[in-house]
């Protein structure tokens, strides 16, 4: 086990219940300052038409910007959000509310920060490199697995690279967990968010930075996740209820660990087809047996259970440049090959080894 001492800090404030969403407004109201107070929300496009629009709460000066999540977060609309909301006025709002899933939530805490650290977001992919606490950040999520609204990073897809946010400032400081909101998710895009989760506990678990601390949340984390996708009442209420502290265990998991060969793997199809992470994610583990073999024999039979279809051949096609590419954007994620195989990683892990990978896929 490795213990590399940080003093990490966590989500200040956190509600979990069934109609949490539409306390909202009491949660926000400590943070207005004055009659004139403005609070950003941002909300996934898809609830554009539906009837949890109306449940907003918005006020007289609050913002509601729609977001477009059909490709991953990037940098360059980071820098859009920012620049939006600046234009609104002389004062900083004071929350940005992030509504949806992971990238929504990602976008959210990104925002946040932009709003007090100058240049573009591009300048911050990396470890500790804000330098000012962002604006009050509030993380409400509609699907569960990735843990975004958990994590101290917030993941982006940048001019060069696909890389993190990642520190103590991007922590969310209030999380609003209400089982609700993820009732009527589609089945398939509820299984790639959910085996981010599951993916998330399987690689924290089996690497060398594991720990007892980490350990005790990616237990039960995935424990959760096998009963919601083995089980045959897996669309129950007490299913999402299970699922979305799954979820919240998954990206504590991963604070004092890290995660692995999947998750670099993703990165890597991200970037250069611009596929979901969970998707993403699904594509690379269901060829990882050699690697987590215990972990992607159960995948199998949850992609069974579920009568999921995953894509085969996304790798087919690419040219020699974009497969170098991939290559590349996995193979400089150190902290990720680190924790999979140790120090010694660049014994085990060749660029010509992660390439077979990919061609599988």
């Amino acid at each position: 086990m490795i213990y590399s001492f940080r003093n990490f800090r966590n989500v200040a404030y956190f509600a979990f219940g069934r109609g949490t969403f539409d306390r909202l407004d009491e949660i926000l109201a400590p943070r207005r300052k004055g009659r004139d107070s403005c609070v950003v929300f941002l909300v996934d496009q898809v609830f554009r038409a539906g009837s949890l629009r109306e449940r907003i709460p918005l006020r007289e000066n609050d913002r509601l910007i729609w977001v477009d999540v059909s490709e991953e977060p990037t940098t360059r609309m980071v820098d859009h959000y920012r620049d939006e909301i600046l234009g609104y006025g002389d004062t900083l709002p004071d929350a940005v509310v992030g509504i949806g899933g992971g990238s929504v939530m990602d976008y959210a805490k990104a925002v946040a920060l932009m709003l007090t650290n100058p240049g573009s977001s591009a300048d911050y992919q990396g470890l500790d490199l804000i330098r000012n606490p962002g604006v009050f950040k509030v993380c409400v999520p509609t699907l569960s697995g990735t843990g975004a609204e958990v994590s101290m990073t917030a993941v982006l897809a940048g001019p060069s690279k696909k890389l993190g946010i990642k520190c103590d400032y991007t922590m969310p400081d209030q999380v609003v967990l209400d089982p609700e909101l993820t009732a009527g998710a589609p089945r398939d895009k509820r299984f790639y968010t959910g085996m981010d989760c599951y993916i998330h506990a399987v690689e924290c678990l089996t690497g060398t930075w594991r720990n007892a601390y980490s350990d005790a949340f990616a237990e039960k984390s995935l424990a959760l996740c096998r009963e919601v996708f083995l089980d045959p009442g897996d669309a129950s209420p007490e299913a999402d209820e299970k699922l979305m502290i799954a979820s919240y265990l998954g990206g504590m998991s991963v604070t004092y660990s890290q995660v692995g060969v999947c998750h670099a793997l993703s990165y890597g199809l991200s970037f250069v087809l611009h596929t979901r992470h969970g998707l993403a994610n699904c594509i690379a583990f269901n060829h990882l047996e050699d690697v987590y073999p215990e972990g992607v024999r159960d995948f199998h039979a949850m992609v069974g259970k579920q009568g999921i279809d995953l894509p085969v051949g996304v790798t087919r096609d690419l040219t020699d440049e974009q497969l170098d590419r991939m290559v590349d954007t996995a193979f400089r994620l150190d902290h990720m090959w680190d924790h999979a195989f140790g120090k010694g990683w660049r014994d085990k892990v060749s660029p010509e080894w992660i390439r077979e990978l990919f061609l599988r896929m």
